[in-house]
């Protein structure tokens, strides 16, 4: 039997109906934190896997290699001939890692930022 007083009241016309409420309980926020922490970190293991395929000297004719390789000189596009070593390791090394680092640290950064809000 329906309770018919005026706080309890139920209205079949009520839009609002079945919905769910949308609170401030930071859901999208958090989402959107860790859409952004994602994307960070991807970047950054594309860029590592380059550095390990290349130390260990992977077939540079292998598909999978190529487009990891493709990858990650798009990524690392702006930092490419910082560091112009002789050794050819270390110049991989350092002109892939530094750009990882760089990613990392800024996307957790604002990835921590955002959660804050």
């Amino acid at each position: 039997m329906p309770v018919n007083d005026s706080y309890h009241t139920y209205d079949p016309y009520d839009r609002n109906r079945g919905t769910r409420a949308r609170g401030r309980d930071g859901s999208g926020v958090n989402r959107t934190a860790l859409v952004i922490h994602t994307i960070a970190d991807i970047a950054a293991a594309f860029l590592g896997l380059w550095i390990l395929l290349y130390l260990l000297e992977a077939n540079q004719g292998n598909v999978f290699v190529g487009f990891v390789h493709g990858m990650a000189n798009w990524l690392a596009g702006w930092s490419q001939d910082i560091f112009t070593m002789d050794v050819d390791g270390l110049r991989v090394v350092l002109n892939y890692g530094l750009p990882a680092v760089i990613y990392l640290l800024l996307g957790h950064g604002i990835a921590a930022r955002v959660r804050r809000l």
